[in-house]
């Protein structure tokens, strides 16, 4: 389970994803498909190497709630694309975040955030987190400094996204990380909408979270999430990051310093993650999905180029389009936003793009409405083409100051570009825009 990987030669990012970690052959069969581990539990050697496995002394698997070989080939593919030190398959992207920011926060600490986020993430933080005694504090993602304002003794981490859904301007990473590394605060970056894309790992970021149900699992038919860790320096920092570095009686008053060490790796973080919180919580990625999820990076880069080729068609259509008041899309940007889009995305602008039809909300539902060939639903990152009116779906349990915030007026439509052709896509929106 995320042992430090072999060293080979440098390999590119399209070869990694069907090649990166340990993984090469099943030794029982020679199998070259990652096959499904489909059990719940593993057969120890001894009870001697039971009680190491199960203190964490020991890589091993012992039960599927905690680790199992499948999934242990998808977390370590991905922390290879992404430049990390391990990473953690979970049951969603919700679980990831929660996974994430639980590891490090207890009651009385705080976090800030950045308003542009997924709806479901702001409920989680405004909400959720309360119930445990902790703040989130949201401050404007465009502002690096108001992370530094909103900070005291007893902030414990940072978050954005990279591409904000749907408000699509592209997170500070590098300004916001600069700030919180020196103070021993991590920034946590949801890169869901920009797998590849983007590599907040390489900016300063010091873990990444991803609903892989999005671009990296790419069909709508699989709900998955993943942590990344970067390795990030904990140990510099026992007050800052106390739930790291302090001992914890379920492991014998040993730290999670002291465990990763043990292990090999500076891989902490990653260890509290899979240790105390999904061991705890059980919000464990199954093996069958895991699977699909794999099968989902090995052509990601292929899909990518044909969602973001679509994607600035789209743009460039409704930029132009009669019936169309204003276009969000990275790539329309000017000014700071561009400089942003263009010095975190590489291979494109991302596959999202937000319009407000002339007519106001009315307008905009009656388009959704009249689509013929785009999707209906509450999804992004599938291979179809979807629309989705946000105010009143996705952020609907925001006030509507939280939800200007985010990006989402009542006009708002949120598009997912799609690999359909081009021309189909576009003639689908056009039919739909020319009856408002």
């Amino acid at each position: 389970m995320n042992a430090p990987t072999p060293i080979k030669p440098p390999l590119a990012i399209d070869t990694l994803v069907l090649h990166g970690g340990s993984f090469r052959v099943d030794p029982a069969t020679s199998a070259v498909a990652v096959p499904i581990y489909q059990t719940t539990s593993f057969a120890f050697e001894s009870t001697e190497k039971a009680k190491r496995i199960s203190a964490f002394e020991e890589i091993a698997y012992t039960y599927s709630r905690v680790g199992n070989p499948t999934v242990d080939a998808f977390e370590q593919r991905l922390a290879e694309l992404d430049g990390g030190v391990a990473a953690l398959g979970v049951a969603s992207g919700q679980a990831a975040t929660a996974v994430a920011v639980l590891s490090l926060v207890q009651a009385g600490d705080n976090i800030v955030a950045s308003r542009g986020l997924y709806g479901g993430t702001v409920n989680f933080f405004r909400e959720r987190l309360k119930q445990f005694g902790i703040e989130a504090r949201f401050v404007d993602g465009d502002a690096p400094e108001d992370f530094r304002r909103a900070t005291d003794d007893r902030t414990r981490l940072y978050f954005g996204e990279t591409l904000p859904n749907p408000r699509l301007t592209v997170f500070p990473i590098r300004e916001v990380a600069d700030i919180g590394r020196p103070l021993g605060i991590p920034l946590i970056i949801d890169n869901t909408a920009a797998p590849l894309a983007a590599r907040p790992l390489d900016h300063g970021a010091a873990i990444v979270v991803y609903s892989a149900t999005k671009y990296i699992g790419g069909h709508g038919t699989t709900i998955g999430g993943a942590i990344v860790d970067g390795g990030f320096p904990w140990a510099d920092f026992p007050e800052r990051q106390p739930l790291i570095n302090s001992p914890d009686p379920a492991y014998d008053n040993r730290s999670y310093i002291d465990l990763a060490a043990a292990l090999g790796g500076p891989i902490a973080f990653i260890v509290r993650a899979r240790a105390a919180i999904v061991r705890d919580l059980g919000p464990s990625l199954s093996p069958q999905n895991a699977f699909q999820l794999i099968q989902g990076l090995e052509t990601l880069p292929l899909r990518l180029e044909r969602h973001f080729s679509n994607a600035a068609k789209v743009a460039e259509f409704l930029a132009r389009h009669p019936k169309v008041e204003r276009t969000v899309y990275p790539g329309l940007q000017a000014g700071e936003q561009r400089r942003r889009a263009d010095a975190y995305l590489k291979g494109g602008y991302g596959a999202l793009i937000g319009f407000e039809p002339k007519g106001g909300e009315e307008a905009a539902l009656a388009f959704i409405d009249r689509l013929k060939l785009i999707y209906h639903l509450a999804n992004i990152g599938d291979a179809r083409t979807l629309a989705i009116h946000p105010y009143s779906t996705t952020h609907g349990q925001l006030s509507p100051e939280e939800k200007l915030a985010a990006g989402v007026t009542p006009a708002f439509v949120r598009l997912s570009i799609g690999i359909e052709n081009p021309a189909d896509i576009i003639a689908d929106i056009d039919q739909a825009l020319s009856g408002l």
